[in-house]
């Protein structure tokens, strides 16, 4: 994960957005794997939860469409702030409204000497399903009430634009990764400088072709996305 908070990982898993969206999260399946890998589910609980949802396939249906209306309502709201622009109040309604109830389903305990957060677990499906979204909404909410808020980016590939916590020494870091965009934008460039010498435009098309290394998958998980 690159984004740094849970919260931005989430609204990552809507690639390629300003170019040609591509959905990572297809099946609910692909939500309980993104929790397992970001932490916020065991294994063993993401497996009992796909069991449920073999059980439950409508649930499961329309617990991952709200988990998509909450990382759209994010993404309203973080790209606001990023391009200094007014936060969409129906962006920010749907988000409060999810905080609020993840609120409902939490606590703290103690653990090893200090306190964290918890969240309620459950059998049936008609409310175990929703803790998935639970410790994703309250990472929005941490986040956006937090001294980290100004360090909140949105990576400067026009064909990406990932959100990420800047946590760079000056505050100056440009890219999602640097080993995917980054490497990306400095081959274009030198590719666009080779060409110019050559008396050649350089092929937008050919460039892109060239310097395209990885599936955008990848870069999020290493999971098969089929």
């Amino acid at each position: 994960m690159m984004g740094g908070p849970v919260c931005l990982d989430f609204v990552n898993t809507l690639d390629n957005r300003p170019s040609q969206p591509k959905e990572l999260l297809k099946r609910f399946v692909d939500l309980l794997w993104f929790c397992q890998d970001t932490g916020l589910l065991s294994e063993a609980r993401v497996n009992r939860l796909i069991e449920h949802s073999y059980l439950s396939a409508d649930m499961a249906a329309e617990t991952l469409r709200s988990a998509i209306e909450m990382r759209e309502a994010m993404y309203g709201v973080f790209a606001a702030i990023v391009n200094k622009q007014p936060v969409p109040r129906l962006a920010l309604g749907v988000l409060n409204a999810k905080i609020r109830y993840a609120a409902e389903h939490s606590h703290l305990a103690e653990k090893d000497g200090r306190f964290v957060w918890e969240f309620d677990t459950f059998n049936a499906p008609e409310r175990a399903f929703d803790e998935v979204m639970w410790p994703i909404a309250r990472s929005a909410a941490e986040l956006l009430a937090s001294e980290q808020l100004p360090l909140v980016r949105m990576c400067s590939s026009k064909t990406c634009q990932w959100f990420f916590l800047d946590i760079s020494k000056n505050h100056r870091r440009q890219w999602c990764s640097m080993k995917q965009c980054g490497n990306r934008a400095k081959a274009r460039r030198f590719y666009a400088r080779r060409s110019k010498a050559d008396g050649k435009e350089p092929s937008p098309q050919g460039t892109q072709r060239r310097t395209e290394k990885s599936a955008r998958v990848g870069k999020l998980s290493g999971r098969n996305p089929s």
